[in-house]
């Protein structure tokens, strides 16, 4: 299945990865419906940042994934569903679990719901990695077990196997995409490489972090969008999941020090004991295969990470876009 001139829902539009996924379908002469999250301040998220000319190109559809008569309505008439919209703050989970249920589950069964009554060709569900939990072998493929670490994998464990009943029991055609650690501009600082980045660029000498000895495979968003794409344009994948790794970890260490010397090389870590897991509940490590989808497509984790670092800080101290986050505060 190729994909331009198909008509496309990316739900979530509005966020890091989606507004990428957006840009990526747009130059690929998609058809792209936004769905963004309603809010009094008529806020289309990173969307509003794109070019005029590139926002003239969306329809953007406001509304909330919990409710299951705007999913309907949104997907009346889409080809193809890019299922994005989440809450995938841990540190919120624990604050606050029932609200990644109602969004996290019932957001998806409300889309596939729909997907399915209304015959849509494809959906692609968006999974995580923190659904492996701390990896029991590496490389993780996706055969790897499923550990709810915490509230928020829960939910999203809870969310591929809807998505898996639904094949199974109806033939929906779902298939699951599992994206390693994205990283890249636009992302929150609630994420660990912002965090870094605009402390950094605050001019802070003590940069406060959690735990810096785990492990990550951190994939630049450009790269993960592409895997994206190249997932929904195979043939009879429903039912299927997809890795989405570089296949190299880092340290969290090893990332400040990268980021460190470009910023400022006198910088320190100052582990703050708020930003550190419950014990059984931090992932140790993550480092994902790709051999699937590699065996499929010609897609390939293309931007080193040393490369990536770059692009996101020259994006964060570009534009006045430090200011657009509350980096003095812990974000959960």
């Amino acid at each position: 299945m190729k994909l331009a001139g198909k008509k496309i829902l990316v739900t979530g539009a509005d966020g890091f990865i989606g507004s990428h996924l957006v840009e990526e379908l747009l130059e690929g002469g998609c058809s792209v419906r936004a769905f963004v999250f309603y809010n009094a301040f008529n806020s289309w998220g990173w969307l509003d940042s794109l070019p005029e000319n590139i926002k003239k190109k969306i329809e953007v559809f406001p509304g909330d994934v919990r409710d299951p008569n705007g999913v309907r309505k949104a997907i009346a008439g889409i080809d193809v569903v890019f299922h994005l919209a989440a809450l995938i703050g841990i540190p919120f989970s624990y604050h606050s679990p029932d609200s990644y249920i109602d969004t996290n589950v019932k957001g998806t069964l409300n889309v596939l719901q729909a997907g399915r009554d209304l015959g849509t060709e494809k959906i692609i569900v968006t999974s995580t990695s923190e659904v492996y939990g701390s990896a029991l072998y590496v490389p993780i493929d996706e055969q790897h077990p499923l550990q709810a670490q915490s509230p928020y994998s829960a939910s999203k464990i809870a969310a591929d196997k809807l998505a898996e009943s639904f094949y199974l029991s109806f033939g929906t055609p779902v298939t699951l995409v599992r994206p390693f650690n994205a990283y890249g501009p636009r992302q929150s600082v609630r994420a660990v490489i912002p965090t870094i980045i605009t402390q950094l660029l605050s001019g802070a000498e003590k940069i406060k972090l959690g735990n810096t000895s785990t492990r990550r495979d951190f994939n630049y968003v450009k790269d993960t969008v592409k895997g994206f794409i190249a997932v929904a344009e195979l043939d009879a994948t429903g039912g299927d999941t997809f890795n989405l790794a570089s296949q190299n970890d880092v340290s969290i260490s090893h990332v400040f020090e990268l980021i460190k010397n470009r910023v400022n090389p006198n910088a320190t870590i100052l582990e703050e004991t708020e930003r550190v897991r419950p014990p059984q509940s931090e992932v140790q490590r993550l480092l994902g295969s790709s051999a699937k989808v590699m065996a499929l497509t010609a897609w390939r984790s293309c931007v080193a990470l040393d490369e990536g670092l770059q692009k996101t800080i020259e994006w964060f101290k570009a534009q006045d876009n430090l200011a657009r986050f509350k980096y003095d505060r812990y974000n959960i």
